[in-house]
């Protein structure tokens, strides 16, 4: 190329212009605990945003909290207070002096004085606008709120404390139960609260993320004479607990439960409905719970303290612990239940581990596996093959369904109870489906409907619960309310779907819980077993309500009919009389005579022993006495039919406890032994 900048050669390579390609990196193999992965995937466990992250940390303290009282056949008793820190305050407690803005550009709320000048004009117009129309008498609309400036805002930051008289915690393990993700008690094949076995893990890991205080455990255990203190945080990185301090301390009132302490960035302005509504949720489901409801603010007018009392002392069975179905389980499970099995040969692996295997049918299970199993043979021994082999059978045989004795719902009265305290319906029914069956595993599917109540909207109110928690997102995607919205047919029950309150509440247990999505927060509609159920269960509801409307409708009615019978009553009267007077009068003067019977009336008529207003009396005790026989005749004709019978049933309590209960879905009816 030439100094005075003609063309490049296209054969000539550029100078200056080519690079030397880079070398990929070398990969490194990495590892994550799981504490780690939870805190980098926090909306797995319900952790979206501060305002979620708040709502989330309330109810797992919560559900913990009735999990622990309900273990040891304790009435609930959860205290849960929510305490405002303002910044200033904040800093003070992590140390840290507030200092003034110095580059106020700096900051992403920066406002030029030009953007200033406008807003301000703005607003301005809009006000004076709004004042015009005031002085006019018009109705303009409501001036949009004012956007303020551009920025994030400052977080906000909350100390949540839940108290429980529950079973408390042993020493040593508190810091293994808080400070280490992936363990704990409630792990087996039982109905839990617990979506991911979590609980105040994730509120410690969103402390850490968001305020890096720890957390404080203050437990005691039944007749212990010392309440176990603990504070600390967790090592996310090596999934182990950082122990801050770990003491004994005096108990004299002999104190059992649990006092849970975290401070985490929130949002109480956005999420205060969501909360509010879980705690009203939860006490329709747990009406044998006391709750006691604080938020805490600098601003007095921000405090609310709310109480949940209790109603009854009816608490539902504790779930227990089963054995896998055959149907449910896979080659994974097959191979730990192996390793962890005491057996020693394949015939007692089979009656032992699983559900529904006797003797008999395990020996026809193993003959038809091939001629390399027997039954005394070590079930240790058992190759890769073999237990392919009986995976495969596991998923063609037929077994018998598991039984619902596992399960522990809620109970018909104490959802009825629990509605009827909290909605106040003019009135509601309830039903309880006998246990069914989806993919091997046990559910239990609970129902209310209910009509009118206090602070409930005109339409479809849904209320949905999985294991007797409520389930408050994601709501249109689940199976209840797709069932309530597109298969349930309302007006033949006599309900209108838009202009009546209705309140639909279903609840449902299980071992397992087909929750969809990440966080979830709903049952799919996809499983045709816990539709059917569902559908099944609302109807039996509805038909229940039928009743109960008709005779309503026919009250109402004979109401009408009286009423617009007893407004002719004073001119029929009139009327009969002035003819009665003027056949008296005829008759007096001889010249029309009538029938003794006859003659004898008109006489009283011209005796005035019968008047206007002796006839008006007769009338309406003729008015009553039609519409009593019509309402026996009624009542006659449906019989007992007008009601659905319900089944009586004896709940056996605690060894300890001197008292049986006889309950249905009216009354429980408390022998004393």
């Amino acid at each position: 190329m030439e100094a005075g900048g003609g063309s490049e050669s296209p054969d000539e390579p550029k100078k200056g212009k080519s690079k030397t390609p880079r070398k990929p990196k070398e990969s490194i193999l990495k590892q994550k605990s799981p504490a780690e992965f939870f805190a980098e995937n926090k909306n797995i466990a319900g952790f979206d945003n501060p305002g979620k992250c708040l709502y989330t940390t309330v109810r797992e303290l919560v559900e913990n909290s009735l999990d622990s009282a309900e273990s040891i056949s304790e009435l609930p008793v959860v205290e849960i207070t929510i305490e405002e820190i303002l910044k200033t305050k904040f800093n003070s407690m992590i140390g840290l002096v507030d200092r003034e803005r110095v580059d106020e550009e700096l900051y992403d709320d920066y406002e030029t004085a030009k953007a200033r000048e406008k807003r301000l004009a703005k607003e301005a117009r809009a006000q004076e606008i709004q004042a015009k129309n005031a002085a006019l008498g018009k109705k303009g609309r409501e001036p949009a709120a004012s956007k303020g400036m551009k920025g994030r805002g400052e977080a906000s930051f909350y100390r949540v404390t839940c108290k429980d008289n529950g079973k408390g915690m042993p020493h040593d393990d508190i810091p293994n139960m808080f400070g280490r993700v992936l363990s704990g008690t409630k792990y087996g094949l039982k109905q839990t609260r617990g979506k991911f076995g979590l609980g105040a893990k994730m509120a410690l890991i969103w402390s850490k993320m968001s305020t890096g205080l720890p957390i404080e455990i203050s437990s005691s255990m039944k007749g212990q004479n010392y309440t176990s203190f603990c504070r600390l945080d967790i090592d996310i990185h090596r999934n182990i607990p950082h122990i801050h301090i770990q003491e004994k301390r005096d108990n004299k009132d002999l104190w059992h439960g649990a006092e849970i302490q975290v401070v985490i960035e929130g949002n109480w302005t956005t999420y205060r409905s969501k909360i509010l509504h879980y705690m009203r949720q939860m006490a329709v489901i747990t009406p044998y719970a006391q709750f006691l409801f604080k938020f805490v603010s600098d601003t007095p007018d921000k405090n609310i303290t709310i109480r949940f009392s209790r109603r009854t002392d009816v608490m539902p069975p504790v779930p227990l612990e089963t054995k896998h179905h055959p149907s449910a389980v896979d080659l994974l499970l097959i191979k730990r239940l192996i390793a962890e099995t005491a057996k020693q040969n394949l015939l007692q692996f089979l009656q032992h581990e699983f559900v529904n295997i006797g003797k008999s049918f395990a020996e026809r299970l193993i003959g038809e596996m091939g001629p390399e199993f027997s039954p005394k043979m070590s079930v240790k021994s058992l190759t890769s093959q073999q237990i392919v082999r009986i995976h495969q059978l596991f998923r063609q045989a037929k077994f018998d369904d598991p039984s619902g004795d596992c399960l522990s719902p809620a109970g018909e009265y104490n959802l009825r109870l629990g509605i009827i305290k909290e909605l106040h319906p003019d009135m509601v029914a309830t039903y309880s489906g006998s246990a069914q069956v989806f993919e091997g595993h046990p559910f239990i599917v609970e129902a209310g409907v209910s009509i009118g109540g206090k602070d409930v909207k005109q339409g479809l109110n849904i209320f949905r619960f999985a294991n007797r928690i409520p389930l408050l997102f994601e709501q249109g995607a689940d199976v209840v309310t797709r069932t309530a919205l597109k298969r349930i047919n309302w007006n033949s029950y006599k309900i209108n779907q838009t202009q009546d309150k209705i309140g639909v509440f279903v609840s449902i247990v299980s071992t397992k819980i087909p929750f969809k999505g990440t966080g979830k927060e709903y049952i799919g509609d996809d499983i045709s077993e816990i539709a059917s159920a569902v559908k099944s269960a609302i109807q039996q509801c509805c038909i229940q309500l039928k009743s109960k409307i008709v005779k309503k409708i026919q009250a109402r009615e004979q109401q009408e009919r009286k009423r617009n019978l007893s407004r002719y009553i004073p001119d029929a009267t009139n009327a009969i009389y002035n003819v009665l007077k003027e056949m008296a009068q005829v008759h007096a003067s001889k010249k029309k005579r009538h029938d003794c019977e006859d003659a004898e009336i008109l006489s009283k008529v011209s005796a005035r022993l019968i008047t206007n207003e002796t006839l008006r009396d007769k009338l309406a005790e003729h008015v009553e006495q039609v519409d009593h026989e019509m309402a026996m005749e009624y009542a006659t004709q449906s019989g007992a039919s007008a009601e659905p019978k319900e089944e009586m049933y004896i709940q056996s309590l605690d060894a300890t406890d001197n008292f049986t209960d006889f309950q249905s879905p009216l009354f429980v009816f408390r022998l004393i032994c």
